[in-house]
């Protein structure tokens, strides 16, 4: 009987070894967000104020982070996920003293300036937004080399692979998937953005409170994302998805604190926005929101109307 015991022990060790190196990635496992988001019956008006009561009692996420460190980030951001039958709803409250932006065309370099950026992926791919205080947008569409042929990606006209550009990741370039290819000029079917300034923009002889995004991702637009796993659209009871929520500043915290300039709602740990893995886990429940579950942080210096 001793023996048995022993070498189920032995077992559950080496078990348990080996789940722990099977874990390649730089963020730490442990520390990935998770986050409900709930079912709301009524469509939400696009306007950047987030006025909506829905926006009130929604669940917000903590503040963002640094995203190598973990550590608190010199000013306040917080993002909220909702959805109907056709949007995915998300807002940021950016709490940011001196706003300022200078991009003003789609696609351009819209992270040289400040900014906050959206990921959600697909079980073969990813698309990336980004947005400006201008409302200047980015996007991208990302489709993991390896599965290009086998996801039925190469039949989409959209993803004809002369149009496509190969991308190893920014700090982290060993992915255990190995490259993408990246489609520059793919935008999101029927994409709604919005963005209203509390302060002045471009103008450092005041102070600012910060500024407001509200964006509106149709179901329908989410269809390359599903071409390899047939997810569901829109999501059903339980159906997790991963998604990233992210902040890139062009000035830093001050030394001693080590500040990167990426604020992140869940870290990564390495220099590099583009790992799935390390993104936050939102899992969609079809229940209505119901502001009783609403006992989240708010962040009150940032006017809503």
């Amino acid at each position: 009987m001793k023996i048995l015991h022993w070498l189920t022990w032995i077992t559950s060790s080496a078990t348990l070894v080996a789940t722990a190196q099977e874990w390649k990635f730089p963020c730490p496992e442990n520390e990935i967000a998770s986050y409900t988001a709930y079912h709301v019956s009524q469509p939400i008006k696009i306007d950047g104020k987030l006025d909506e009561k829905v926006w009130e009692q929604a669940p917000r996420s903590p503040r963002f982070k640094d995203i190598i460190t973990g550590q608190p980030a010199l000013y306040g951001t917080y993002a909220t996920v909702v959805w109907d039958e056709t949007n995915l709803y998300v807002a940021f409250r950016v709490e940011e003293p001196l706003v300022r932006a200078g991009i003003t065309k789609h696609n351009q370099p819209v992270w040289q300036g400040n900014d906050v950026e959206f990921f959600v992926a697909g079980q073969d791919a990813y698309y990336e937004f980004e947005i400006n205080a201008l409302n200047t947008t980015y996007e991208a569409f990302f489709i993991w080399s390896e599965a290009y042929e086998r996801g039925g990606f190469a039949a989409l006209p959209e993803f004809e692979r002369s149009q496509l550009r190969e991308f190893n990741g920014v700090g982290y370039a060993d992915h255990p998937r190995g490259k993408r290819l990246r489609q520059p000029h793919w935008d999101f079917p029927g994409l709604q953005t919005a963005v209203v300034i509390d302060g002045t923009l471009n103008d450092d002889t005041d102070r600012d409170r910060g500024w407001t995004v509200e964006l509106a991702f149709p179901w329908k637009g989410m269809a390359s994302l599903a071409k390899s796993d047939g997810r569901a659209l829109p999501p059903k009871e339980g159906d997790v998805w991963r998604m990233d929520f992210s902040r890139f500043n062009s000035y830093k915290e001050a030394s001693p604190a080590k500040d990167s300039g990426g604020w992140f709602w869940t870290r990564h740990g390495i220099w590099d926005s583009h790992i799935p893995e390390c993104f936050a886990k939102i899992r969609f429940t079809t229940n209505d929101l119901n502001p009783a579950i609403a006992n989240h942080e708010i962040p009150t210096h940032i006017n809503q109307n």
